[in-house]
C-alpha cells in the first residue's frame, strides 16, 4: 500500500493528457488483494476536565520523540514500536497510521500495541483519547498552524463554519484495502462506496458537539457534507455505476478547485475557484508538476479515495478498543469476490443515502436493513480472516450485537 518510489515527482505536466496519465499510474495499483491498513484518529482531552483546551506545547511534551514535525520542527518523528506513524491534525487530534499488514489479525495486534503506547504517553501527561467522531465538549479552535492549514481555513470559510468544525473538532477511522486484480477493481471500488452509508449509520458515534446534541447521528460526516462538494462528494454513486474508476477519479481530481498552492512563504492561499485543470491551462504563473498534482490529491476528501489502494474514510472514531469491529467487518466483506459482490448488491439500494445515514443513523429503516444484511455477510466470511480464537469470538459477538441493533432499527 505504498506508492511507487521510482516515479519522478518533479516532472512538469504540459497538459491534461499528461496529468490523466500520471493519475492512472499512481491511483489504482492492481494485483492480488494482500494488504490491509488502518488509520485511527482521536480528539485529545484533559483527563480531569475534558472541556479544557489542550495546547500545542502540552501535546508536544506528551508525544516526545513521536511528535510530527508540524508540531515540533526539531522532532525525529519516530514511529511507535510496532510501526505506527503519529500525526497531529489542526485541532490537536492525534492520529496513528498503522503500517499495512498481510493479515488483519497481525494488524490488530500491532496497532493495539501502538495505541497502548500512545495512551501511556498521554496518560503520563494527564491526557486521554476521545471516544467519538466529533469533540463532545469543546468548540472548534486551532492548535497546529501551518501554511496548508491556514489556506484550508481560508478556502472553507468562504462556504461557512463547517470547515472549521471538520478541521478542529472531528476524528475518524479509516480502513485501507487493496484495489485488487484488474478484473476486480470496478466491483471493489463500487462496493467500497456502496457499503459506506449503512456502515456509517451502524457505527455513528458523533451526536454531541461543543456540549450540545446536534440532531445528527454523525455530526462528523455532516461537517464533511457541508464543506465543498467538489472535493468531498462521493466519486461513485448508483447513477454512475458504469463509469470506469480511473476515468471517474481523474475527472473528479482535475475538476476540483485548488485548496492551496505551495510556496516558499507562509501564504499558500489558492485563487478562489481555480481548478487543477485551470492550472494545467495556464491559470497560474508557473505550470504544475507531478508533485503538485499528488499534493492536490491530498486535499481531496471523498468518502473513498484511491491512493494506489482504496482509503475508506467514512467511519467515525469508535470508543476504546471497538475500532477493531468495523475494521474486521470491512475486511470480511472484501475477503473474496463473491462476498464483495453480495455486499454491493445488499448496499446498492441505499448507496446514495449519505446524508440520511449521517442524520438518522439506524433509525432510517432502509439503512438498518442494509446494515443487517452486511453484518450477516461479515459473520459468514469472518472465518476467512483467520483471527486467533479469542479475537475471533470477541469480534463475532461484537458484530452480532451490531446486527441486533440494526434489526431493532429495521423494526
Amino acid at each position: 500500500m505504498v506508492m511507487s518510489p521510482d516515479l519522478d515527482r518533479a516532472v512538469v505536466l504540459g497538459d491534461e493528457e499528461a496529468a490523466r496519465g500520471h493519475l492512472a499510474r499512481i491511483c489504482f495499483k492492481t494485483g492480488p488483494p494482500a494488504l490491509v491498513g488502518v488509520e485511527l484518529e482521536w480528539t485529545v482531552h484533559d483527563a480531569a476536565d475534558p472541556a479544557r483546551p489542550v495546547d500545542r506545547e502540552r501535546l508536544r511534551e506528551a508525544l516526545g520523540r513521536h511528535s510530527p514535525v508540524t508540531l515540533d520542527p526539531t522532532s525525529p518523528a519516530d514511529e511507535l514500536r510496532r510501526g505506527g506513524a503519529v500525526t497531529v491534525e489542526p485541532g490537536g487530534q492525534v492520529e496513528i497510521s498503522a503500517a499495512p499488514r498481510s493479515s488483519v489479525a497481525v494488524l490488530i495486534l500491532a496497532t493495539e500495541a501502538d495505541v497502548a503506547e500512545l495512551r501511556a504517553r498521554l496518560d503520563a501527561a494527564g491526557l486521554v483519547l476521545g471516544r467519538s467522531g466529533i469533540d463532545p465538549w469543546r468548540r472548534p479552535r486551532p492548535v497546529v498552524e501551518t501554511p496548508r492549514y491556514r489556506a484550508m481555513r481560508c478556502a472553507f470559510d468562504r462556504r461557512g463554519p463547517a470547515g472549521r468544525a471538520m478541521m478542529y473538532s472531528t476524528a475518524g477511522l479509516q480502513v485501507c484495502l487493496d484495489a485488487g486484480e484488474p478484473d476486480q477493481v470496478a466491483q471493489r471500488w463500487a462496493a467500497a462506496h456502496a457499503v459506506g452509508p449503512p456502515l456509517l449509520a451502524a457505527f455513528a458515534t458523533a451526536d454531541r458537539h461543543a456540549g450540545h446534541r446536534t440532531g445528527w447521528a454523525s455530526a462528523r460526516m455532516a461537517t464533511w457534507l457541508a464543506i465543498d462538494p467538489a472535493r468531498t462528494r462521493p466519486v461513485w454513486s448508483p447513477g454512475r455505476a458504469g463509469a470506469d474508476p480511473v476515468a471517474a477519479w481523474t475527472g473528479y481530481a482535475l475538476a476540483a478547485p485548488l485548496l492551496c498552492v505551495r510556496g516558499d512563504g507562509p501564504d499558500w492561499t489558492a485563487p478562489p475557484g481555480v481548478t487543477f485543470a485551470d492550472w494545467l491551462a495556464g491559470a497560474l504563473p508557473r505550470p504544475p508538476t507531478t508533485d503538485d498534482l499528488e499534493y492536490h490529491l491530498s486535499t481531496l476528501f471523498p468518502p473513498v479515495r484511491p491512493r494506489g489502494y482504496l482509503e475508506l474514510r467514512y467511519l467515525d472514531t469508535q470508543p476504546g478498543p471497538q475500532w477493531t469491529v468495523p475494521l474486521a467487518v470491512l475486511t470480511a466483506l472484501f475477503a473474496d469476490p463473491a462476498t464483495t459482490r453480495d455486499a454491493l448488491a445488499a448496499a446498492t439500494p441505499v448507496a446514495d443515502r449519505w446524508r440520511a445515514a449521517a442524520r438518522c443513523g439506524l433509525a432510517e429503516r432502509p439503512l438498518a436493513t442494509a446494515a443487517a444484511a452486511l453484518f450477516d455477510l461479515a459473520l459468514t466470511a469472518l472465518p476467512r480472516l483467520d483471527l486467533p480464537a479469542g479475537l475471533h469470538d470477541d469480534t463475532q459477538r461484537a458484530i452480532r450485537r451490531r446486527r441486533a441493533a440494526a434489526e431493532r432499527g429495521h423494526r
